[in-house]
């Protein structure tokens, strides 16, 4: 079981990929964030509880309890600025 994971903007620069495929045995939309964070500092600061960010499973927002299935997209987008 896998998903794949998508990162845009900031976070993309900050992690050092775009894109990568995560071996997946199910659970939350904070499940995901607490396992992420885990990899380390800059990904425990960039996804910080308090930080600004959305995720989207199979292009639609999801809050952390949402359940992220099997095969899902989920892209993690940071606030959008712009003039």
């Amino acid at each position: 079981m896998s998903i794949t994971l998508l990162y845009f903007g900031v976070l993309k620069d900050t992690l050092g990929c775009s894109t990568e495929t995560l071996a997946w045995d199910g659970g939350t939309a904070a499940t995901l964030l607490d396992l992420l964070r885990g990899r380390g500092e800059d990904w425990s600061q960039a996804l910080a509880p308090g930080k600004v960010f959305r995720l989207v499973v199979n292009q639609q927002i999801v809050r952390g309890d949402a359940a992220i299935p099997d095969g899902a997209e989920v892209g993690i987008l940071p606030p959008v600025t712009g003039g």
